[in-house]
């Protein structure tokens, strides 16, 4: 696959995902200091990982939700809980993905997920 269409096909899926308000936002704010980096998410974690077949968008929704809850990546998390109008990912999918994050990253972590979850959620009028 070309440069250029790994680009695109990471930028098709990352609009499909988070959105043309987020990624509009996203590209608004590019710089020559950080365009590099913008490719490399955008051809890497959307056009390669995201992009794969194996998984749909909502179980690839669940996977970053559970993984960026468990680092404490809590800007990231509320931008993928925000993303699940768009994965499919109901409120009751993230409850269980955050409960699966108390187990095995520990409750204060999930703790903090299940904050930043209602929040976002509550945001758009599916208080859990």
């Amino acid at each position: 696959m070309t440069e250029a269409s790994l680009y695109e096909r990471g930028m098709a899926t990352r609009r499909s995902v988070l959105g043309d308000t987020h990624v509009n936002g996203a590209t608004a704010r590019q710089t020559p200091f950080d365009a590099d980096f913008q490719s490399f998410i955008t051809e890497g974690a959307w056009g390669s990982v995201w992009s794969r077949p194996g998984l749909d968008k909502r179980e690839r929704s669940l996977v970053t939700i559970a993984l960026l809850a468990a680092l404490g990546h809590d800007e990231e998390l509320a931008m993928h809980v925000r993303a699940t109008i768009n994965t499919g990912c109901s409120p009751e999918d993230i409850k269980e993905a955050l409960l699966h994050v108390a187990v095995y990253a520990g409750v204060p972590a999930a703790n903090r997920a299940f904050k930043i979850a209602k929040e976002e959620l509550g945001n758009r009028g599916e208080a859990p």
